[in-house]
């Protein structure tokens, strides 16, 4: 089996992600669980090999040697983009591809909370999209920039590693670049971006020191700013951004993270009781006291407020895990085991 073969059976079976390691056959995982292709041979080190040299230019394969490893995009004819990975695992070649669908779903067919259509209608701030690998966070992040690409005329500027989803303009124009091709890092793609005279601008990763000081400085200056960061609450989001600061920095970090933040939405994607997955969530909003409990380093609040704040749309994610128990769509124990408060999950099933 060719790797064109492994990429369209992956898009038949509706698989997220498709590995390819040598001495094994290929995987592919489907709805969160991992299964092997049947019938297949193991994969070999020189199979590999020739399955990246169909995929890669001549000046990626290069890099791929030189570096041990590159992020790169592929486009599967007109049927599926990929976001790939290959990197060497003991001293042999392998691949992860992360499939994309060409279509950008919108926020009703994925299911997720309608409070997120309020953030495509912020003129300014910063908006953090969190969760772990594989849980939906380029996804939602895509639904809500063609959200904002079909309801008004912006410039959207994405900078990401490597490009995604690709938008098509509506009423807005886009602008994507890519690390690597179009940007030779971060910092500069960030600096840069204030003078391409942006509306909207999505940083894919808040990955370091340098990343996150910029994408602050481009929400405080006015634009609307869309990133993701791997983190598991809005309070461990919040601790994140500070502590990647020097001790000196963070106070003043405090006071800009305070002024620009509007919503940390944290996300995961749970195993249903009928096959597939749903989402559970946590959402904070920017309300006075949670710019207060950030700029006086008193993150430990938080998970307070959002309790006691949902009134204003926020939820924590034992609310949302408790709904969907109640529902009868995830089973208790499957709940708590994405659950940060397992005990305060179990009160909130049994209060209702």
């Amino acid at each position: 089996m060719g790797i064109k073969d492994l990429l369209e059976l992956a898009i038949t079976k509706k698989a997220s992600d498709v590995h390819i390691i040598s001495g094994i056959p290929p995987y592919v995982r489907i709805n969160g669980i991992l299964f092997p292709v049947s019938g297949e041979l193991v994969l070999t080190p020189e199979v590999i090999e020739k399955y990246l040299k169909e995929i890669l230019s001549a000046e990626q394969y290069e890099r791929l040697v030189e570096n041990k490893e590159i992020d790169f995009s592929y486009a599967f004819s007109n049927k599926a983009r990929f976001r790939v990975n290959a990197y060497t695992q003991k001293g042999t070649f392998a691949i992860a591809f992360r499939l994309i669908p060409l279509t950008i779903p919108t926020i009703e067919e994925l299911k997720l909370p309608k409070i997120l259509h309020n953030f495509t209608g912020l003129k300014q701030g910063l908006v953090l999209v969190t969760g772990p690998t594989g849980h939906g966070k380029s996804t939602t992040l895509a639904a809500m920039l063609n959200e904002i690409n079909a309801s008004r005329a912006a410039h959207i500027v994405t900078i990401e590693d490597p490009i995604e989803f690709v938008f098509k303009p509506i009423k807005s124009i886009i602008s994507q670049r890519e690390m690597g091709t179009d940007s030779l890092s971060w910092q500069m793609a960030l600096r840069s971006v204030l003078r391409e005279d942006p509306d909207v601008v999505l940083v894919g990763e808040m990955r370091d020191y340098e990343t996150i000081a910029s994408a602050l400085t481009v929400a405080e200056t006015g634009h609307l700013v869309f990133a993701t960061l791997h983190t598991n609450s809005a309070a461990q989001t919040i601790d994140r951004i500070v502590d990647v600061f020097p001790n000196e920095q963070q106070e003043q970090v405090r006071f800009q993270l305070a002024n620009v933040v509007e919503a940390v939405f944290s996300m995961r994607l749970v195993p249903d009781l009928h096959g597939g997955r749903v989402v559970a969530y946590e959402v904070m909003l920017g309300t006075s006291a949670v710019r207060t409990a950030i700029r006086e380093g008193k993150v430990h609040q938080i998970d307070n407020i959002i309790q006691t704040s949902t009134e204003l749309g926020m939820n924590t994610l034992e609310m949302s895990l408790a709904t969907h128990v109640r529902d009868g769509k995830v089973d208790l124990e499957t709940a708590k085991s994405y659950a940060q408060r397992p005990d305060e999950l179990s009160r909130l099933v049994r209060v209702n």
